[in-house]
């Protein structure tokens, strides 16, 4: 996949969806900037919920998971922040050499963002359908992503095609919603078909809980990886078995950027099989006597072994070796020589 790059300039942006982990603690949201720093993940994103502005009384739980609100609305009262703490999250991250994201989830969400000043834009997979937020994303010119989690292609198409004729860098993730994702659900096929249909730059919002669709993903040139974060499987949440442990983000990380290097540097065949002439000699074979080989004994195959160091006549020549005529005796585990060897003969 190759097009116009302004997503790390050939690198693959990988998210550390920290989400609601933090649930509802300022402190561990800012221990979870530290955790990512150190796993080598590029962003850590967040999601800044505004009860009144997204939610009615009567909202369900996706997962009834919380013993300390009685309703959904009161959950997401629990994870409001006020805009100085997001400036100070950001502030964190920014110091920590990360790249501070978090998903909207109301227009009054928005608003409070841009006080806060974002990078680039995350709709999560929800708020592909919430045009009138999207209208008001789109009016600050920043580079959007979208989840694809819950769009159909015709959803897409009415989404990703307005935004590029009005010029908004658009990334279009594959997502499926499941948490976890089993790998029959993952869709990687849908980077080609993203890719052919926007011509943008296209990536993997995967809720696995495993590294293994990420470096997938990034194995087929995904622009962009996201992934749930969580500091311990023992942590408290809906989305503990969708996300990756610290330790499993830096492998994460490290495999991305492994295969980066593999697919940076294709390699022509031929050149580095003559690069490793050196190496040839060490673990290939020659063609040596067997046994103690009088002068004028008309060779056999058993007559001949292939043994290493690779320095006398490859074992490759040996059709063209039997039947030919020793000019001189050869010890027993000898490497064959040209000199050793007589002109074709008819016998």
């Amino acid at each position: 996949m190759k097009h116009q790059k302004w997503i790390g300039n050939g690198r693959c942006l990988l998210i550390a969806e920290v989400g609601l982990a933090h649930d509802g603690s300022l402190g561990l949201a800012h221990a979870f900037i530290d955790a990512v720093a150190r796993t080598g993940a590029d962003a850590v994103k967040f999601q800044t919920h505004i009860a009144a502005a997204e939610s009615t009384p009567g909202e369900p739980f996706r997962v009834a998971f919380s013993r300390q609100d009685a309703t959904r609305y009161e959950y997401w009262q629990r994870m409001e922040f006020t805009v100085e703490q997001w400036r100070g999250l950001a502030a964190h991250a920014k110091e920590r050499g990360l790249i501070f994201m978090s998903s909207p989830f109301s227009i009054e969400a928005v608003e409070l963002l841009i006080r806060v000043g974002m990078p680039m834009w995350k709709v999560a997979s929800g708020e592909v359908s919430n045009l009138p937020m999207l209208d008001r994303i789109a009016a600050t010119r920043q580079p959007i992503l979208l989840s694809s989690g819950m769009s159909d292609l015709a959803e897409l198409d009415r989404v990703v095609g307005p935004l590029q004729e009005q010029g908004i860098p658009v990334a279009v993730l594959q997502c499926t919603t499941a948490y976890p994702c089993p790998p029959e659900k993952i869709g990687l096929n849908m980077l080609d078909v993203l890719f052919e249909r926007y011509g943008c730059h296209v990536g993997l919002s995967d809720h696995s809980g495993t590294i293994y669709p990420g470096l997938a993903a990034a194995t087929l040139g995904a622009d962009v990886v996201e992934v749930h974060v969580t500091l311990s499987r023992d942590m408290f949440g809906p989305d503990v078995a969708a996300s990756l442990t610290p330790a499993e983000l830096t492998q994460l990380a490290e495999g991305i950027r492994f295969v980066e290097r593999m697919r940076a540097h294709p390699i022509d065949k031929d050149a580095a099989a003559a690069g490793a002439a050196g190496l040839r000699a060490i673990f290939t074979k020659s063609i040596v006597a067997r046994v103690a080989l009088e002068a004028g004994t008309v060779l056999e195959p058993e007559h001949l072994a292939y043994k290493k160091p690779g320095t006398g006549i490859p074992a490759a020549r040996a059709p063209e070796i039997v039947g030919r005529r020793l000019r001189r005796r050869v010890e027993a585990d000898t490497l064959l020589a040209e000199d050793d060897l007589e002109g074709a003969t008819s016998s």
